[in-house]
């Protein structure tokens, strides 16, 4: 049976809180297996049959929203995705493992929209952005904190939904899935 995390956005910020062992136990309510929890923020591991993720995306951003009354992005990805989102990231070994993100979208990015988007980010500050499949990689030079690239300011400028996992916590969440 196919391994896959799911990457929820925004949990344990805000408002949004709730223990790993609440998300753990409404996977199990859902026939989910195996269920693991990497990092106290929403990343869930979990067998299931294969399917495509598309559609457990749908299914698990559901169940958040019956279970807890959040609304949160959840993207779904294998581990061969997980992987090729450090290995593909070109950022990755140039800056800072807590610097470089990978923002986990929603869908495709458009790449018109990408441009404006980074022609839009280089008067607001130095962050590197390459577009990858159903995922943007950032660079944030001088450190997430200092960024003034909010998740609001990407999701208009690229239409998209997304969460941000970086390069050290992928790592972690790859070393779990194999």
């Amino acid at each position: 049976m196919p391994r896959y995390v799911a990457l929820l956005g925004s949990i344990n910020v805000g408002g949004n809180r709730l223990t790993m062992a609440e998300l753990r136990a409404a996977f199990e309510s859902e026939g989910l297996t195996n269920i693991e929890t990497v990092v106290a923020s929403g990343n869930v591991l979990f067998d299931h049959d294969e399917r495509p993720t598309p559609g457990l995306e749908e299914k698990l951003e559901g169940l958040v929203r019956a279970k807890f009354d959040m609304r949160s992005v959840v993207a779904v990805r294998s581990l061969d995705e997980i992987r090729s989102s450090i290995e593909d990231n070109p950022f990755t070994g140039h800056g800072a493992d807590a610097n470089v993100h990978t923002l986990f979208l929603d869908g495709e990015a458009d790449p018109a929209q990408f441009r404006v988007l980074v022609a839009d980010q280089a008067e607001r500050g130095p962050e590197r952005l390459a577009l990858g499949p159903r995922a943007l990689y950032i660079d944030y030079v001088e450190g997430v904190a200092a960024s003034r690239m909010t998740g609001a300011f990407l999701e208009r400028r690229l239409g998209r939904r997304g969460t941000a996992r970086n390069v050290r916590s992928l790592a972690r969440i790859l070393a779990k899935m194999a």
